[in-house]
């Protein structure tokens, strides 16, 4: 009975560091979709590039993941601004169908030169030694890897939360979104507060993508493959609520985590499942926005 309690602490330990990676993932595109109304299909692209400039740099430089981080965000989020100045600028005033369209059409560019850039194999950056081991608390081996990366998630989850719902900033967002043209009468510019908020959501992307190689490995339909999770996330937790996206991340990386260990020969269709059930109950998601 104590081998079965503590595989189970095990696994949803394991669980909750998938889950939060896919926040770390999703929560940009949640700012974006959400709140700017803007359908990014291309969204995980970012999350790759800055998976890809972080591994250029460990391998190239032979400096560690904590010290690529920073630069391989940095870097995405200059490729994000210079597309958001020249695509997406046309993006805004498209149709919700011309905004997928022009966005997976983007995306099969990033997989392309990807695969030119880096070849078509599976990558994963190497953790940090000083991160490396485990933890045993309550007779549960835990990995300080994924301890480090729940830290990291939960942080940037209370800042996001606090800067938009809480500063100035994010109080010229939202005005931004639901008028754009009363905002520009008092002062808001507005293009400039979403070429900021679409450059934070690209950073935001890439630290999931540089973090999360371990979970999910570095290749060069990153952009494609994982997309489906990143849009289950934002969906089920409702757009624009970073709590929603938050409770769907953890919620389906348990669940996705226990269904492989438990069923491994449907495991990976236990998360459509839990999906068709969750939207059946809560067509807009379980804490959407009014």
């Amino acid at each position: 009975m104590e081998n079965y309690l503590l595989a189970t602490l095990s696994l949803l330990v394991d669980g909750i560091s998938f889950g939060m990676i896919l926040f770390l993932i999703s929560c940009g595109l949640t700012v974006t979709l959400g709140v700017m109304r803007l359908l990014n299909i291309a969204h995980c692209g970012f999350a790759m590039i800055g998976g890809y400039l972080a591994l250029a740099l460990v391998n190239r430089l032979h400096i560690n993941v904590l010290a690529a981080l920073p630069i391989a965000v940095a870097g995405t989020v200059v490729i994000g601004l210079l597309l958001e100045r020249t695509v997406y600028r046309w993006v805004y005033e498209t149709t919700a169908l011309g905004q997928i369209l022009m966005t997976i059409g983007l995306t099969f560019l990033m997989v392309a030169s990807i695969n030119l850039a880096f070849g078509s194999l599976l990558y994963t950056l190497p953790v940090p030694p000083s991160l490396t081991g485990t933890w045993v608390i309550g007779g549960v081996a835990i990995s300080v890897w994924r301890i480090f990366l729940a830290l990291v998630s939960t942080s940037l989850a209370g800042m996001l939360w606090y800067v938009l719902d809480y500063t100035y900033f994010g109080a010229r967002l939202r005005a931004a979104v639901d008028n754009p043209r009363m905002a520009r009468c008092v002062g808001i510019n507005v293009r400039k507060i979403f070429a900021q908020t679409f450059a934070a959501g690209c950073g935001l992307a890439a630290v999931g993508g540089v973090l999360g190689t371990q979970m999910l490995p570095l290749e060069p339909y990153y952009a494609l493959k994982y997309l489906v999770l990143v849009l289950i996330v934002v969906a089920v937790g409702g757009f624009g609520s970073l709590k929603g996206s938050l409770v769907a991340a953890l919620s389906f990386g348990i669940i996705d985590t226990f269904g492989r260990y438990l069923v491994p020969a449907a495991g990976a269709f236990v998360i459509y499942f839990a999906l068709v059930v969750v939207l059946l109950a809560r067509p807009q998601g379980l804490f959407a926005r009014g």
